[in-house]
């Protein structure tokens, strides 16, 4: 049986290559979604770098540290903490991957997801190395899906985690403008085709993008349940907001419309 949850989406407008504030930022946070009783506090996509790939090229040394500091963060408070980052792929010198970590109250790293999908308008073909494997995170409240941002266009992937008997997705972004209503219409989507909780956070603010150009991000974190409804869901600023979830209800919608049973996938 799943336990509740209660959330905390930490919607950051990010520093680029500023990972000492972005990490300080954070911890402020972190100390008050476990003040006000959140288990698991969700950050956005890559939230202690941003996407500044030539700036982000001269950290390299320090980004273990920083993934260490953030194991820490959890351990002090005492929280669950998710959120994608830049991190060095083991035993490959140099190659980076955009890496969502979940880290347990202890501090332990409890799942490493790597991005599956890299999105070539934001360059990261160029500059990541590509996940290739689905991670189901195995939780308090039950068996949770991660993903990254592009992921969420790709709809066998979310598919696959129910199948594996995940009732909760958590996803990390950084989705623009001028898409937002994609990033609103997918997300009801991915819930309602899967009759799963998707809890996902997205950066605020803006980011200058070289070449680019700026980019503003559309915010609009949410969590939606099983039936499509949004539970919470952000404005374009910074926030953070709050969510508590029965992470068995998805399996009880499973069992008033039986989507998954009744696939016919000899026929697609």
């Amino acid at each position: 049986m799943a336990n509740p949850l209660t959330i905390a989406l930490a919607q950051m407008s990010v520093k680029a290559a500023d990972p000492s504030a972005n990490l300080a930022a954070a911890g402020e946070l972190v100390g008050q979604a476990r003040q006000r009783g959140a288990d698991l506090i969700c950050f956005p996509e890559l939230w202690t770098t941003g996407f500044g790939w030539e700036q982000n090229a001269r950290l390299m040394d320090r980004l273990d540290g920083d993934i260490a500091r953030i194991a820490d963060m959890a351990a002090r408070h005492h929280i669950w903490i998710s959120g994608s980052v830049l991190a060095p792929v083991k035993g490959e010198e140099g190659k980076l991957a955009n890496t969502l970590l979940v880290f347990d109250p202890q501090g332990k790293p409890r799942a490493v997801y790597r991005k599956i999908h890299l999105f070539g308008l934001m360059r990261e073909n160029e500059h990541l190395r590509a996940g290739d494997e689905l991670v189901v995170l195995d939780a308090p409240w039950g068996k949770s899906g991660l993903a990254v941002c592009y992921d969420l266009r790709f709809g066998e992937m979310f598919r696959a985690y129910a199948l594996a008997g995940a009732n909760v997705q958590l996803i990390s972004a950084a989705w623009p403008h001028p898409r937002q209503e994609h990033w609103r219409t997918l997300l009801r989507a991915r819930a309602i085709e899967q009759q799963m909780f998707v809890v996902a956070v997205n950066q605020a603010g803006s980011e200058d993008f070289g070449a680019g150009g700026r980019i503003t991000y559309c915010g609009r974190s949410a969590v939606i349940d099983p039936w499509g409804n949004t539970i919470v869901e952000a404005d374009e600023q910074p926030s953070l907001i709050f969510a508590t979830i029965d992470p068995a209800e998805s399996e009880r919608v499973r069992q008033k419309i039986h989507v998954l049973t009744d696939r016919r996938p000899d026929l697609y």
